[in-house]
Order: C-alpha cells, then structure tokens, then sequence
C-alpha cells in the first residue's frame, strides 16, 4: 500500500515518540520542504556533494604535475669568482679571476616520454577514482531515499494498528464486565499495542538514520527538513551471468583500476632501466684572469656522473617487484569481483522471483482484511486470536514486502556498479 501522505509526514509513532519532525519544524518556524523525487535527489547530491571536491583536486593535480613532467630539467649556472696573485723573479701581478659555466641536463632518449605516459596514467586514475564515486554516490542516493518511503510505510501501518488496538481497547473497557475474561482481553490488545509501538520507534529510528545521511551526502545539516515523493523503480531484466561476468572484465572500476596501475608499473620499470643511463650535463663556460695579463678561456662544459656505487639495479628490481604485486592484484580483484557479482546476481534472481510471485494488490488485500477482522471483532464474529493474528499479520507482510523491494533495488544497484554498467547523471 503506497503512502498518499508526505513522505517524513509520519516519522514517528505519535503513540511511541510523541513527537514528528514536522512538529519539529514547526517549532523553528522553518518552511515546509518542496518533496523532492529520487532522481532530483540524485541531481543535487552529485552537484553538492562536498567529497567530489577532493576527487576534482586529485585530478587537477595529476594534470599540475603532467605539466611538470613534460618539461625538461631547468639549466644550471655556476659561477666562481676570486683574486688571483702572481709572483716570480722581480715581476708581481694580481688580480681578479672568475669563470662561468651555462649546463643543460641531457636526459637519456625516451625519459621523457616515459614520465609523460606515467603522469598520464595518474590523471586517468584520478579521473576513474571520481567516476566510480560519482556512480557510488547516485546508488547511495537511491537506495537511501527508497529505504526511507519503506520504513515510512511500515511505520504508517504500525500507527494504523495501533490506532485500532486503542480503539478496540477503550470500547472493551466501557462494556460491562462479565467477568475476568473482558478484561484479560483488554490486557492482551494492551501488550499486543505496546509490541506495535516498538516497531514504529524502530521504523522511526531507521527512517531518522536514512535521513541523516541523505543530508550529509548532499552536504547539508544533519537535521535539515526533506521529504521525498516514492518512487516506484521498474523491475530490473536480469541478463545471463556469463553475460554479466564478461562485461565486468572490460567495465568493472576496480578492475580498470588495477590494469592502469599495472600499466603504470610497467612504465615505471623502464623509466627505472632508463635511468641507469647517465644524465649528461653540457653548455658553454667563460673563465677569466686579470692578474698584469688578461687571459680569457672559453670552452664547453661536459660533466656526467659515475655509476659506481649506486648503478640503479635497486631501483629496477623494486619496480619489478611492484609490478608482480600489481598482477597479483589484479589477479586477486578479478576474482573478488566474480564472486561478488555472482552473489548479487543470485541474490536478484531470488528476490525478483519471490517479488513476481506476490499479487500487485498483494499490500491493499492485506490492509482490507485487517479491516474486516477489526470491523468483525467489534461485532463478536470473530474470535481476539484471530483479530489479532490478522493485524500482526498484515504489519508483517508489509515488512516483508517492502524489505524485498528495497532488497531487489539495492541488488540492481549493486550488480550494476560492479558489471560498470551505472551511468550517473552529469553535473
């Protein structure tokens, strides 16, 4: 039975917690939230989200240092400056003497485009990181605003039976007694009443979670006002799993994650074997001597380093090593991620079918014979074991439906991420 009223119009039991959190907008003087739909929430949570922020910073980093990475080394200069004296026989001569030197770092052929590649593959990673949390964020979204319209209905119903039990309580107390048996009756609708009330509390208290993390996602105040309108997603075609399975291994995030850090790694080797060959240091120098005579040297400058206690092999076996561990994660998450979507695919078929298998009208017969057995019960016509039987009844399997609803969405939801398939909409 789907709610007619606002969707936090009935966050608490008036019976369990005495309060709404309309009352309590109420109090503040705070206008009645617009309802938004599902797909609106998605909208602004992915526009407001503060976290987005920190993967865009990570991306326009990977670019800042893409940037570094395609620029040579920047040119040194060396200048040396003293006095010089000169002494011999009767002559004497000093001086000043200095000499300047202009070098350009000459890397090896082929460093470069290396670094290029592999701040490339960072930008990419940057930009698959806020990819796969921006579809993350919008599933997060949905199955959080459909899990509070759930717990919204079933603490609708629990409030409904418990209205019914009061009702059916306070008649039986102004009847005559005739004897022990009235008021046993009445005790037993009490207790049964109390057993209500708890579960609208505990629908309440999971409806005021959703409600909070639906707000920090959006990155609003915790108890900011929000309603939302129910909506009812259409059921999902489960294709095959080998289907499935086979789609993952070329869209699955994680899975593209691990091949560009592999990719990453193995460029990271050869830039290691790269740089096992020297960087040469060559550019014009000036020296100069004015001590009597002036003596002018001008030359070119070569220096290169020697590989004698530090060659670079460590530094190539610790990027093979890298590159192992990185096979072996890929190896390790390609596994994980068939199980996991076998398990959801599992989940979904089993779900979806006993789902199929409920009539549509399944809640809304439900809630008419609960109904009939209050209307009955006050007549005599029906025994309390049954009265209460069918209203405990029908607050179950309004539970229950609405739990494998919400169980058959995440599902979805679920199989969807991991297959790659989920396609949040763009800011």
């Amino acid at each position: 039975m789907t709610p007619s009223k606002p969707f936090f119009r009935s966050l608490f039991c008036r019976k369990a917690l005495g309060i709404t959190l309309l009352g309590i907008s109420a109090i503040r003087a705070e206008p009645v939230p617009v309802p938004l739909s599902i797909d609106s929430l998605v909208t602004q949570t992915l526009a407001r989200n503060p976290e987005i922020k920190l993967y865009e910073a990570e991306i326009a980093v990977a670019r800042a240092g893409r940037t570094t990475a395609g620029k040579l080394a920047n040119p040194q200069l060396d200048l040396d400056l003293g006095h010089k004296r000169v002494s011999g026989g009767d002559a004497k001569a000093e001086g000043i003497a200095y000499s300047v030197t202009l070098v350009q770092p000459i890397e090896w052929r082929g460093r470069l485009g290396l670094r290029k590649a592999i701040a490339d593959r960072d930008i990419a990673l940057a930009e698959l990181g806020l990819e796969r949390f921006r579809a993350y964020l919008a599933a997060r979204v949905k199955v959080l605003a459909y899990a509070l319209a759930t717990q919204q209905e079933n603490a609708a119903t629990a409030a409904e039976v418990a209205d019914r039990f009061t009702a059916v309580r306070d008649v039986i107390v102004q009847r005559d007694p005739g004897g022990v048996a009235p008021m046993l009756e009445a005790k037993i609708i009490e207790a049964a009443e109390v057993t209500i009330q708890r579960k609208a509390g505990e629908a309440a208290v999971e409806m005021q979670k959703a409600l909070l993390e639906l707000n920090q996602l959006m990155g609003r105040r915790a108890d900011s006002p929000l309603e939302v309108r129910r909506t009812e997603f259409p059921a999902p075609k489960i294709p095959a799993l080998t289907a499935l399975l086979n789609k993952a291994a070329a869209n699955n995030y994680d899975l593209r994650v691990r091949r560009a850090e592999l990719e990453q790694q193995g460029l990271k080797v050869s830039l290691a074997e790269n740089e096992r060959y020297p960087t040469f240091n060559v550019g014009p120098s000036v020296s100069q001597e004015r001590a009597g005579d002036r003596e002018t040297v001008i030359g070119l400058s070569l220096s290169v380093p020697l590989p004698l206690w530090d060659n670079g092999r460590a530094a190539v076996d610790a990027g093979l090593a890298r590159r192992m561990q990185a096979e072996a994660s890929l190896q390790a998450t390609m596994r994980e991620v068939e199980r996991e979507i076998t398990e959801s695919w599992l989940l979904l078929g089993t779900q979806q079918k006993r789902l199929d298998s409920w009539k549509a009208d399944a809640l809304a017969s439900f809630a008419d014979a609960a109904k009939l057995a209050d209307r009955h019960y006050r007549l005599g016509a029906v025994p309390l074991s049954t009265y209460l039987e069918m209203q405990d009844k029908y607050l179950e399997a309004t539970e229950a439906i609405n739990a494998t609803r919400l169980e058959v969405l995440r599902a979805s939801l679920e199989l969807d991420q991991l297959v790659g398939t989920s396609a949040p909409a763009k800011q």
